[in-house]
């Protein structure tokens, strides 16, 4: 059996007739960058988040520097976040002219540690960036303490975390702003690169449109210089389809971590674990994530039976080539290297069928019977 890591075309196939039509419409109306598509998914999606304010950008990557900038982040500043994430997380925070703050995660969620925060905080610290990882969000209650105490603002990074909750609010939703990305391998994904900002705080909104939009909201009119950063009208158009299936997507993508949960505890694999969902949090499963002692084996072994899977991340930023300057020891992120040595992402999408999860479990099942004939 061939089973896709990520199965955008079926999804397609499902919704063709909507896509078609959006699409032909953007075309037909020449209404390729902003226009009403832009528009209406703007306000459509900060109606599901509950915010007063989205602000459609290019790309995720662009949402997190341009909330950052107009925070007032720039040179001197520093800017706490996991070790554990896409680059995006953190060259985001360099780009700005600040330094990034490493923090090792938790040992079951992936997630940032909240109770290794404190301990990096300075005077230079100008925001935390908590990482809502493979749709598991952060320990949303000790940071919003820590962020009080010393006045610090939270960013939230939903990039895999689209409609994730926390105590029953939505990623993005409790920090001073969200940033999204709409990559097409999201759980809301468009069909190239797209992205957005959500918040709550007025002041914040108008200047994070303003900025990535050359520094204006009226054509000619620059009350700063800022960047190319727009939601074309094409991207806006498959997002708008897509929106009216979201939530029934979040639905299945949960139903379809239950089953692999109940498939794996039955089996009681050794040096095996699957996924631990955090106290007061709706995992989204943007990705299963796997650990296994034999990971790089294992995934060659899946591959040779048609399984797809991926590694998310296999190096954590403080260990990457870009940070070897800054003489990072891995002793200091125990959690988030043990992590990136054994994690393993299978698939994992909406339209994945329970036969097709009844291979995958068999086939590491197999695995683990060659791996460890007597047990």
């Amino acid at each position: 059996m061939k089973i896709p890591f990520v199965d955008l075309k079926t999804q397609y196939y499902s919704i063709k007739n909507d896509i078609d039509s959006a699409i032909s419409t953007v075309i037909e109306e020449t209404s390729f960058i902003g226009g009403k598509q832009v528009e209406l998914f703007e306000k459509r999606f900060a109606e599901l988040c509950g915010v007063k304010h989205c602000i459609s950008v290019a790309n995720g990557t662009d949402s997190l520097y341009i909330i950052m900038k107009m925070l007032g982040i720039g040179h001197g500043d520093e800017v706490i976040t996991t070790a554990h994430s896409w680059i995006s997380s953190s060259e985001t925070i360099s780009q700005t002219g600040a330094t990034p703050v490493f923090v090792d995660t938790e040992l079951d969620y992936f997630t940032i540690d909240v109770g290794k925060i404190e301990s990096k905080i300075t005077k230079q610290t100008k925001a935390i960036i908590p990482v809502h990882i493979y749709g598991q969000m952060v320990n949303m209650d000790e940071l919003i303490i820590l962020s009080k105490k010393y006045n610090i603002p939270i960013i939230e990074d939903c990039a895999q975390s689209h409609f994730s909750k926390y105590n029953g609010q939505i990623a993005g939703t409790i920090g001073i702003a969200g940033s999204f990305s709409f990559y097409p391998g999201k759980n809301l994904g468009a069909y190239g690169d797209a992205g957005c900002i959500i918040t709550n705080d007025d002041i914040l909104a108008e200047n994070c449109k303003m900025f990535a939009r050359h520094g204006a909201l009226v054509k000619h009119q620059h009350r700063m210089e800022g960047i190319n950063s727009r939601l074309d009208g094409l991207q806006a158009a498959v997002l708008n389809v897509k929106l009216n299936h979201i939530l029934k997507w979040t639905h299945s993508r949960i139903s379809n971590a239950v089953l692999y949960d109940s498939k794996f505890k039955r089996l009681n694999l050794p040096n095996f674990s699957f996924p631990i969902i955090g106290p007061n949090t709706e995992h989204t499963f943007h990705l299963y994530v796997i650990k296994s002692k034999y990971r790089d084996e294992l995934k060659s072994y899946l591959n040779e039976l048609g399984v797809e899977t991926a590694i998310h991340y296999p190096t954590i930023l403080p260990l990457l080539a870009c940070y070897k300057h800054r003489n990072f020891n891995k002793l200091e992120f125990t959690n988030s290297f043990n992590d990136s040595e054994q994690i393993l992402s299978i698939p994992m999408y909406p339209e994945l069928t329970e036969s097709q999860i009844d291979y995958i479990v068999e086939c590491i099942a197999q695995f683990y019977k060659i791996k460890n004939p007597n047990n």
